[in-house]
């Protein structure tokens, strides 16, 4: 019979070490250095700010577990929070009621879902590579958004609306519970059902995937299309948060969830990875960003440090990879 903590290693996944150790590492070094880091006023901080990035970071999981990427998250999301917010202007603006915000939310989830079926369905069938594909969307979609708020923001949204951005039941930020709910919904997609198993065999390996039976392009634009829904919950929760959209907003989010991705343990070549460790990489970053500004430091060094930290996990990976072929062949 095995164990609890057996049990909980195959759930977690050896993926888990990496930002494991880095959360206890950061807790540690700015427990050590700031006194106020560990306290209810940092960690509360940390769970209203975490939604925006983790949201967009699930939407970039799912495309790189394929072996691609969507480089288009933060416009989609943009988009849809236009599409939310054109409605509810259309409605009344600060007058409009709870059903124009829920069809607003249906539409903008729509919105963004479009978007991905769209450039799931150019890299099935083109084979173009999603990097190309997604920046032309990414492009696409910005140009799109300029032109129609003309660069200004978009503001003037119902007071009920404002709890979802910034409210709490029970002690816990409201986008956080939605955050939450998102990533049980992506480990649950990705571990018990037939389109998850089929996302880590692309990724594994595309031709053979195919050769197998399983519909790839199918697949794929399905992967896309979650990943555009996706974005549009971030952009309704961004909408929430900041009370106006404006394309542009949460365009320094887009490499870091794919920074957040790979601490997480997610192989950038695809087939490899979960969702709890992606959560917990998410978790340190943002510890990380708050740590920096108790200790006085410039806000943009955040983006620096994260950029360092990047590279520092591809060297830990290569190195560990090398120090692993070298003790198996000692063995062998």
């Amino acid at each position: 019979m095995t164990s609890f903590s057996d049990r909980l290693k195959a759930w977690l996944g050896p993926e888990m070490a990496g930002p494991g150790l880095a959360l206890v590492a950061v807790i540690l070094v700015f427990g050590l250095v700031s006194p106020q880091f560990l306290s209810a006023a940092t960690f509360g901080s940390v769970a209203f700010q975490l939604p925006e990035l983790g949201l967009l970071t699930l939407a970039m999981l799912l495309p790189i577990l394929t072996g691609g990427l969507n480089l288009a998250v933060t416009f989609t999301a943009n988009i849809a929070g236009l599409t939310l917010a054109w409605v509810l202007q259309a409605n009344g603006g600060a007058d409009a009621g709870a059903g124009a915000f829920a069809l607003g939310c249906i539409l903008a989830v729509m919105v963004g879902a479009a978007s991905g079926v769209v450039m799931g369905l150019v890299i099935a069938f083109t084979r173009a590579h999603p990097i190309l594909v997604s920046l032309s969307m990414m492009i696409f979609l910005r140009g799109l958004g300029e032109f129609l708020t003309r660069g200004g923001d978009v503001s003037g949204f119902p007071a009920f609306i404002g709890p979802l951005g910034h409210g709490s039941i029970a002690g816990v930020p409201v986008p956080l519970i939605v955050f939450i709910a998102c990533v049980l919904a992506w480990h649950l997609l990705l571990t018990r059902t037939k389109l998850g198993f089929n996302t880590y065999m692309i990724g594994s390996n595309i031709e053979a995937t195919r050769y197998s039976g399983i519909n790839t392009r199918k697949v794929i634009v399905l992967v896309y299309t979650l990943s555009g829904a996706m974005c549009a919950i971030a952009g309704i929760i961004m909408l929430a948060r900041f009370n106006s959209v404006r394309i542009g907003h949460g365009e320094s989010y887009l490499l870091i969830t794919v920074l957040a991705c790979f601490l997480g343990g997610v192989n950038p070549f695809g087939g490899f990875g979960r969702v709890i460790p992606v959560f917990v990489a998410l978790v340190v970053l943002q510890l990380l960003s708050s740590g920096l500004n108790l200790i006085g430091a410039n806000q943009h060094l955040a983006t620096a440090v994260w950029g360092l930290l990047l590279v520092g996990v591809m060297v830990l990976r290569f190195a560990a990879s090398k120090f692993k072929i070298s003790f198996v062949r000692k063995g062998t």
